[in-house]
């Protein structure tokens, strides 16, 4: 499956429709699918500098997505964040195209800044490969074990 169109806009950018759709995927996958009851939507995500990152097929149906929030609003870094593939659409590739897209957009924006995501444990090394070292022990989050890492901007 290589064939995602990926797109990304501010929130001001998004229509009704497409937002629908992206908060559908997350609360499926991260209410749903893994059992945490947790307050899904944020001030972050409509604010003006926040970028919405959505891959759909060829179809139009949203399989992936995720959310990055400018460097000093949450954290000195960009937070790249609500990382997210349907399940349907797992094992393909799609995670690391996102990732890879989502990386080169953040260069773009903020060049030289550094990138970090609260990770879930189990994926260290999915987000290692591409240049994230492990920051913080582990801990709970809603529940799930996550590590904070930060990719480096020069990585």
């Amino acid at each position: 499956m290589n064939d995602i169109q990926w797109k990304i806009k501010t929130f001001q950018e998004l229509e009704s429709e497409q937002f629908f759709d992206l908060l559908e995927l997350r609360i499926d996958v991260f209410v749903v699918e893994q059992h945490c009851a947790y307050r899904e939507l944020d001030e972050y995500d409509r604010h003006s500098e926040t970028r919405h990152l959505s891959g759909r097929s060829e179809v139009g149906e949203l399989v992936a997505y995720a959310r990055i929030i400018p460097p000093m609003l949450r954290y000195p870094e960009v937070n790249l964040g609500r990382f997210v593939v349907k399940a349907d659409f797992r094992r393909q590739g799609i995670g690391h195209q996102l990732l890879q897209t989502a990386i080169q957009e953040i260069s773009g924006w903020w060049p030289k800044t550094p990138i970090r995501i609260s990770a879930q444990e189990y994926l260290q090394s999915f987000y290692a490969h591409y240049g994230f070292l492990r920051v913080s022990n582990v801990y709970l989050e809603d529940g799930i074990p996550h590590v904070e890492m930060v990719k480096d901007a020069s990585v």
